[in-house]
């Protein structure tokens, strides 16, 4: 099985100083810490392997075993050092208590800090709500520590016992000649202690379910679907490690008047066929209030007239275009029925127009089947 050049890994080469080895695991790790990376699994993996490689290259003695081809690499003559034929499942082993597994452990066998998940919720607003902003309630249902044992697992007077199969270092090493294979330990499953009385309320996991109740604060110009992070108000980390992410959806209720494009809205404006025709000057509804819009003779249905820089907040937009458009759409408002004084003067207005035909150029092409 293929391993990977721990010296690749940190980007440097064999003949790279401690002291540089030290600054490129630093700024890999800074780089791919899952703090800065929040749901990237690819950046999380990178950050395992990065670390794994320098807990070998980071130490004097585990450094000049790999490059002499000793237990963490597999090279030297007949395969390991000293000739001894190296065994690559072995070798697999080794690497995968760095490069595998579900959780990343530390050199004695315990738990690193891992980050807590991120969670979501919906919250539901009106139009109006979501153009202003608005602080509202969210009720999550999170683990947390019981109350019964404190986060122990143990029962009420009692404590976790040291595991007596690897004496609390959490890993049973076996040794094969130069080679030594480290597992989690099979009584304790890595976590050095064993709970003998376990907690009833919590099953000795230390947690249970519990209710939390938050105000948070969503933004001006939010739309439907729209995900707010809130940072550190996930599930909490474990070991140690960083709480995770809450993620609000937001639910926004549809406007009457203001249909949502984007970072815009638009309006449709009935017109008047005399409106149309004449021109015009008509009030029209804005997002704070109201205005006159100046329709021009002729305007065709279906038309638009923009009004720049009174839409919406854009989300996380500076102070220059920090508002969408509004968007008004012209359209004929055709009567359902005429009186008989509209009939007469439509009959009037017909025949003073029957010159032109606006239906000619459909047939201009061709002649009709």
């Amino acid at each position: 099985m293929a391993q990977p050049d721990l010296y690749k890994v940190l980007g440097v080469d064999k003949k790279t100083s401690a002291a540089d080895i030290k600054k490129a695991y630093r700024k890999l790790a800074r780089e791919n810490h899952p703090d800065q990376n929040p749901g990237d699994e690819a950046a999380e993996e990178r950050f395992k392997q990065v670390s794994a490689a320098y807990d070998i290259l980071g130490d004097p003695e585990k450094r000049k075993q790999y490059d002499s081809g000793g237990m963490f690499s597999g090279g030297g003559p007949g395969g390991g050092p000293g000739g001894v034929p190296f065994d690559p499942s072995t070798f697999g082993d080794i690497f995968s208590s760095f490069f595998g597994g579900d959780e990343p452990r530390g050199r004695a066998g315990r738990p690193r800090p891992a980050r807590g998940r991120d969670l979501e919720t919906e919250v539901r607003l009106s139009f109006d709500q979501s153009l202003a902003g608005i602080q509202v309630p969210v009720t999550l249902s999170i683990p947390g520590a019981c109350s019964s044992c404190h986060g122990t697992g143990a029962a009420a007077g009692t404590s976790p016992k040291v595991c007596s199969s690897c004496q609390g270092r959490g890993i049973d090493s076996q040794g094969q000649g130069l080679f030594s294979i480290s597992q989690p330990c099979s009584r304790c499953q890595g976590s050095g202690t064993i709970i003998e009385d376990p907690c009833r309320s919590c099953g000795g996991s230390g947690q249970v379910e519990k209710t939390k109740k938050l105000k948070v604060n969503i933004p001006a110009g939010v739309k439907e679907g729209s995900r707010v992070r809130i940072a550190g108000r996930g599930e909490p980390g474990s070991n140690g490690g960083p709480d995770g992410d809450l993620y609000v959806i937001t639910r926004v209720a549809p406007s009457s008047i203001f249909r949502r494009k984007g970072d815009n809205v638009e309006v449709e404006v009935p017109l008047t066929i005399p409106e149309q025709l004449l021109g015009a000057e008509v009030e029209v509804p804005t997002l704070d209030g109201r205005k006159t819009l100046r329709v021009p003779p002729g305007t065709r249905s279906g038309s638009v007239q923009r009004l720049r820089g009174e839409g919406p907040p854009r989300l996380g937009a500076g102070k220059k275009d920090s508002r969408g458009d509004i968007h008004y759409r012209f359209v004929v408002d055709v009567p359902d029925k005429l009186t008989d004084e509209q009939s007469e003067l439509v009959e009037k207005l017909s025949e003073t127009m029957t010159a032109s035909n606006p239906r000619a150029k459909l047939f201009s092409g061709g002649s009709a089947s």
